[in-house]
């Protein structure tokens, strides 16, 4: 149901404005038609005036709307639209359960257009930063195809699985980088507030220190006299790093570079696979058009490199080149061009390409425990060195002294 503004004059000629709730605007037509009312003019009450009649606001800072939200409207979706429930009803409900502010305010206007009579996709096409493009054309194909439900079923299944390799990167990412950075604020806390103590300790005997001690006690000095400078330093080389990746050649720069991390690059590289076989099938079996499907699958693979690859591997299908043929060796290994070469011979590419993103799944869930097993003894042994060093340099003048008192 949708709530209509109307405007027009009631059996006695008074001219009268008010709300109506009804299925479409043909229906509160009739409605008000039935009632005596004459010169009627509908709209929709926009998201606004609902907010004002409410008394609520909308908000400034908008969630963003991640592959887990996606997951649970299409499925929700799905189940509904396959129940024999209308559309327009089925986002009314699905706007009223959805926990994620942004969507919810998308879904309300996506029902409002749709109740208008525009289509689901062309709805949808309004929020790009909401539905993303992938799903957008999905459901266009499903709605030319009359197979909505069994195609928001299949996105259901790639939102899910794309949350889960997301979140397996991730993991593998900041895994070694929080250690990192939790071992660098431990060492600065033991170089700031620790051995200055020593050091003056020390220093009231008057003796020569040991070198190590001496040395470690020079670095605490610098770095307590220069803190402020330290962590200017740091902030001042993020915002950098940050402004030079928003540019696409510094996007490229990093990219190449992450891909030759050793274990790391393997796992994203493996990533990126995943996730364009993955989007690429869900596509294909949607009924997009496999130039179309390749344009948006590039979007999604998160590696502008392979992203550049798989634009000129559409120029190279629109030249008449099979697909599995125009894929650059450079990023697809040989089983993953054999086995698209394999599903576009039979007709069956939607299928070849599930097999490899399943495959290539299950390869960055195994690095990903490899990399992890690997690092964590490794972290430990670094992290417990650098410490061990501090405690060994503290500690070594008490065994000297006799030497260091005079």
């Amino acid at each position: 149901m949708a709530t209509f503004i109307y405007e027009g004059r009631d059996k006695f000629g008074v001219k009268k404005t008010g709300t109506i709730t009804a299925e479409s605007i043909e229906e509160a037509e009739d409605i008000l038609k039935n009632q005596g009312f004459i010169d009627v003019k509908i709209k929709l009450k926009s998201i606004k005036e609902k907010e004002k009649s409410k008394g609520g606001s909308v908000s400034i800072f908008k969630k963003k709307v991640k592959e887990e939200d996606l997951a649970i409207l299409v499925r929700q979706l799905g189940a509904m639209v396959g129940a024999g429930i209308g559309i327009a009803q089925a986002l009314e409900i699905l706007s009223e359960q959805m926990p994620n502010p942004s969507l919810k305010e998308a879904l309300v206007k996506v029902k409002d257009d749709v109740v208008a009579g525009m289509s689901l996709s062309k709805a949808m096409q309004k929020h790009p930063k909401v539905f993303p493009t992938f799903l957008v054309n999905l459901i266009a194909a499903a709605e030319e195809s009359g197979k909505l439900d069994e195609i928001l079923k299949r996105a259901n299944i790639y939102y899910e699985k794309l949350a889960a390799i997301r979140r397996k990167i991730i993991s593998a990412s900041w895994y070694p980088a929080a250690v990192l950075i939790i071992a660098t604020v431990i060492v600065l806390g033991l170089l700031t507030f620790v051995v200055p103590t020593f050091g003056e300790i020390y220093a009231s005997f008057g003796g020569e220190l040991p070198a190590p001690t001496q040395i470690l006690i020079n670095i605490s000095n610098i770095i307590k006299s220069n803190i402020l400078f330290v962590i200017a330093f740091f902030i001042i080389l993020a915002v950098i790093n940050k402004q030079i990746y928003k540019t696409y050649n510094g996007k490229k720069f990093y990219h190449n570079l992450f891909l030759k991390i050793p274990l790391i690059g393997k796992i994203l590289h493996k990533g990126s696979l995943a996730k364009f076989a993955r989007t690429f099938a869900t596509l294909i079996n949607g009924g997009v058009p496999i130039l179309r499907s390749v344009e948006i699958a590039s979007t999604v693979v998160g590696n502008v490199l392979i992203e550049e690859s798989l634009q000129k591997t559409k120029d190279e299908i629109e030249k008449g080149k099979p697909f599995a043929a125009s894929l650059d060796k450079k990023y697809f290994p040989p089983m993953f061009i054999a086995m698209a070469a394999v599903g576009e011979n039979t007709g069956r590419l939607d299928e070849m390409l599930d097999t490899i993103a399943n495959f290539y799944e299950d390869e960055v869930d195994r690095e990903v425990d490899a990399l992890i097993s690997t690092l964590e003894p490794l972290l430990m042994v670094f992290i417990g060195g650098i410490v061990g060093f501090i405690l060994i340099a503290l500690y070594l003048p008490i065994f000297k002294m006799g030497e260091l008192i005079k």
